[in-house]
């Protein structure tokens, strides 16, 4: 895992993390090719301590590591090194994946068979404080949905959601860790019936599992 320190002179820091050599070491070769970029660290697994001495102001990552998990490497970046702009790099992006990596604050996108022009802009867009998304999915609805996701606080973000009543109750219950027959008596509503508004916010948030309703309810009383 080569490292060395950052130039004195005025360039964008970065460190990639991917698992796979050949395109660890190909994309830290033509990054550093470029005038105002310098690959500071090349890294096969989430480092702390390397990235602690480091402070590097870009974080390339790769979305399908073998040893950690991508979206609790990039939350774990985002909460220690806050400055750090993490980019996630992969050869297709899944809108479920997108949300994931929005929710921990990652800052853009960018697809593996991409130019090197589009890597380039990409990395001194989030440098510069943008949000990015890859150009493939710029025109697309969710594309959209995801761009005011990222440019919201996260409080404001779920307030934005239009919820019924009997939605907001049974996220607050999820949230407490209550199973579906739980929330159904705690509610006086059949079981199928709370699976129904499981199911709604489930769509209405672009979330998978209750797990992420639970997280979203926590970031909302957190905020």
């Amino acid at each position: 895992m080569p490292t060395r320190p950052a130039s004195p002179k005025s360039t964008i820091s970065v460190v990639l993390i991917e698992d796979n050599r050949l395109v660890r070491e190909g994309l830290a070769s033509l990054i550093n090719r470029t005038e105002d970029f310098e690959v500071v660290a090349q890294l096969e697994v989430h480092d702390v301590n390397s990235l602690r001495h480091l402070q590097p102001q870009v974080v390339l990552l790769d979305i399908g590591l073998k040893v950690d998990d991508s979206v609790e490497v990039a939350a774990s970046i985002r909460a220690e090194f806050p400055k750090a702009k993490v980019v996630v790099m992969d050869l297709v992006l899944v809108h479920e994946d997108l949300v994931d990596f929005i929710n921990v604050g990652v800052a853009g996108f960018i697809m593996k068979d991409a130019t090197l022009e589009d890597l380039v802009r990409t990395i001194r867009g989030v440098a510069r404080g943008e949000k990015i998304l890859p150009p493939q999915m710029m025109n697309t609805l969710f594309s959209q949905i995801a761009k005011e996701a990222v440019e919201r606080e996260p409080a404001q973000a779920f307030e934005a959601v239009r919820m019924t009543p009997r939605e907001r109750q049974a996220i607050d219950l999820i949230a407490e860790g209550l199973s579906n027959k739980e929330i159904a008596a705690r509610l006086g509503i059949a079981t199928h019936t709370v699976k129904s508004h499981v199911r709604n916010v489930m769509e209405k948030l672009a979330l998978n599992t209750r797990l992420q309703i639970a997280a979203y309810a926590h970031r909302e009383v957190a905020e």
